[in-house]
């Protein structure tokens, strides 16, 4: 009975230790957030039009703080990168955050590589409520040093 179970324990370990290499692998080779996934849904460019206090309510309902945290300090990892600090100045220095296009991209379309839900596309946040998330965001970002 005992030989049994650990014959058990080792190939459920293996079967686990090939699906993690595999989804390593296989987000590896994922094109960079400019190149659009198969099947992505394409999303506007420009700024959001959105209402950062309905943003709030969409970012409590959907428990967006269990990985950006509810002061959008992000730092948690799931997969390959860690959620982005949306207080750091660096971050909102990236040339791929100058446009809401990306907000939209991640939320609509979610990001393999660091684990991010394809909340648009699956259609559990709606066009609408993913633009209050954007100007939601917004609020985390560093305001400008006062000369």
């Amino acid at each position: 009975m005992q030989r049994r179970f650990t014959l058990q324990t080792i190939a459920i370990t293996g079967s686990l230790a090939i699906a993690f290499v595999a989804a390593r692998a296989f987000s590896a080779t994922t094109p960079p957030a400019a190149a659009p996934a198969a099947g992505a849904v394409t999303v506007a460019k420009g700024p959001s039009k959105g209402d950062a206090k309905a943003g709030e309510v969409v970012f409590k309902a959907k428990s967006c703080a269990t990985c950006h945290k509810a002061d959008g300090s992000g730092g948690v990892k799931l997969t390959g990168n860690a959620t982005p600090n949306l207080r750091d100045p660096k971050v909102w220095a990236d040339p791929k955050r100058k446009d809401d296009w990306y907000f939209r991209d991640c939320i609509t379309n979610g990001k393999m590589a660091s684990g991010m839900v394809a909340w648009g596309k699956t259609g559990q946040i709606k066009p609408a409520d993913i633009e209050n998330l954007i100007a939601y965001l917004h609020t985390f970002k560093p305001k400008p040093a006062a000369k």
